[in-house]
């Protein structure tokens, strides 16, 4: 079977035998009921190949669309002016690079169908490309807007330059309203929502269906096409991998799946990483490794958001389709571009309930974190809790403390924030790293971090305390009776105090003791 990976082109697809999942009849759908859409989904999620598929089939390329879905639904298939815009591939660094997109694309069009060039301004001249070919052709036009956002979100962070780019860009998507009797259909993707910040306050007549049930699978792959398009694929992958076929599944699920774009919907699969996987033969972090979340984490960083809860996020409805206040609730922003995904939907306060999509999320967005908060450079997340997982599931604490107290060791905590806060986080991250691996739980009381964890072989009670002193965190472990549950068990159990000092950025003392059924053998 033949992957198409980072192949957007719906004609090449289909002349080159890869496999197409089909999406047409949801096409058909948006065509037959409404004239503006705007969709939002992450990268790498297939909006690209959707919009091409579109303009192939307003070319009235019927031939393309041999045995799908919209061959049998669509009577109409002629031809319509089509205009289709691509945003993406390219760095917006200052206004002169959104003028030259537009100024490229504009000349094509005006080349293609014999439009003198009246205006200067982008919006005037697309304007009039679109009046002059409805007059010459007779026919409609059809807008297909690529990753729309994408100069916006390049922008970020540079005031001046994003308020330039959103004044260009509010003017020219506005024309989609404006011409509207020239426009038989109207389409733009991108992976957030910018509402009253940027260009939607032009374009009120877009039909958002970001999150719409009936549109939740249009782009990924649902677990009804995961059976259907790729079985061979999964049988394969389970060979090479010493796994049945219900096993492969499972995997598949458990690193792929959970993307929710509904409150009521089927799960989607990312459909990079699993066209990746089925490939190489290898479940690995395919999508997370093609893009950094880099300014996601710079915005956390910038806000109060508490990183602890980043597992169990409750977001107003108002919020979910539009990131305009990023620096005061990234969340939206988290979901948008798919680090969070819907778990759950209350309709009575109208809150939805977001956590990780999958564990190649889940992972890569957590290694990656773990070195805003800790002195990691070269070395990886990964290696790191793979050190500690070792140590753990081998009872070698004291390697597991040398391990930990190098995190916070090498940089000046002069430079740093908060350093009780940078703890924190940082040990929430690792519990939940280990927790991949190995049975680790966290606890939190009065603003501490207790900690469990707990192997085939052995019990870990770590303590931890700020400013205070490692004998004071055993003690508490004695006095609390925190070992007290596993008086019974017969695995080696280990009480671990720990003092983290804020003003040095260190681990300052560790205390351990080690006991077989609830007994202290020895210091």
């Amino acid at each position: 079977m033949r992957y198409p990976i980072g192949i957007q082109e719906f004609e090449k697809i289909r002349n080159g035998g890869y496999v197409y999942v089909d999406k047409t009849a949801l096409i058909y759908r948006m065509i037959s009921e409404g004239e503006y859409y705007f969709l939002s989904r992450p990268r790498r999620f297939g909006k690209s190949l959707l919009v091409s598929t579109m303009e192939a089939y307003f070319q009235g390329r019927k031939e393309l669309f041999s045995g799908l879905a919209i061959e049998k639904l669509a009577e109409d298939w002629t031809e319509s002016p089509v205009f289709r815009l691509d945003m993406s591939g390219k760095t917006y660094l200052t206004v002169d690079d959104l003028n030259d997109t537009l100024d490229k694309n504009l000349k094509k069009w005006e080349e293609k169908y014999g439009v003198e060039k009246g205006y200067s301004q982008p919006d005037l001249r697309f304007q009039d490309i679109i009046e002059t070919v409805a007059e010459k052709t007779g026919r409609q036009a059809v807008v297909l807007i690529d990753e729309y956002d994408k100069p916006m979100l390049d922008a970020l962070g540079n005031q001046e330059l994003g308020e330039s780019v959103r004044r260009i860009l509010q003017g020219f998507y506005s024309v989609i309203k404006k011409e509207g009797r020239y426009i038989r259909f109207g389409f733009l993707t991108g992976v957030t929502k910018l509402g009253r910040l940027s260009v939607f306050s032009g374009l009120n007549n877009l039909n958002d269906i970001s999150l719409d049930s009936r549109y939740a699978d249009i782009c990924g792959v649902s677990e009804d096409d995961l059976h259907e398009y790729f079985g061979d694929s999964v049988k394969e992958l389970a060979a090479e991998n010493g796994l049945s076929a219900e096993e492969c599944y499972a995997r598949l699920k458990k690193w792929y799946d959970g993307y929710h774009f509904a409150r009521s919907g089927p799960g989607i699969y990312n459909p990079f990483s699993l066209l990746n996987t089925f490939q190489k033969n290898e479940f690995h972090e395919y999508w997370f490794e093609t893009g950094t979340p880099t300014f996601l984490v710079e915005i956390m960083k910038r806000t109060s958001f508490d990183v602890s809860t980043l597992e169990h996020q409750d977001v107003d409805s108002t919020l979910m389709s539009t990131v305009d206040a990023i620096y005061e609730n990234p969340v939206p922003l988290l979901f948008q571009t798919g680090y969070l995904t819907i778990s759950g939907y209350n309709a009575d306060y109208f809150i939805y309930h977001l956590t990780f999509p999958n564990l190649e999320v889940k992972r890569g967005f957590l290694n990656y974190l773990l070195k805003y908060y800790t002195t990691l450079n070269d070395v990886s997340g990964s290696n790191v809790v793979f050190s500690l997982s070792s140590a753990l599931q081998q009872g070698r604490p004291e390697d597991f403390m040398s391990v930990l107290s190098s995190l916070f060791a090498g940089t000046p905590y002069q430079i740093q924030g908060n350093a009780e806060k940078d703890f924190q986080y940082a040990i929430y991250i690792i519990m939940e790293l280990l927790g991949i691996y190995i049975d680790a739980e966290r606890q939190t009381s009065n603003g501490r971090i207790d900690l469990l964890i707990r192997t085939d072989r052995f019990i870990y009670v770590i303590e931890l305390k700020v400013d205070s002193s490692a004998e004071e965190a055993l003690r508490q472990i004695g006095e609390k009776g925190y070992v007290k549950p596993f008086a019974s068990d017969s695995r080696r159990l280990y009480r671990i105090g720990v003092n983290f000092s804020t003003s040095t950025r260190l681990i300052e003392g560790c205390c351990c003791r080690k006991s077989r059924h609830g007994k202290v053998e020895k210091d």
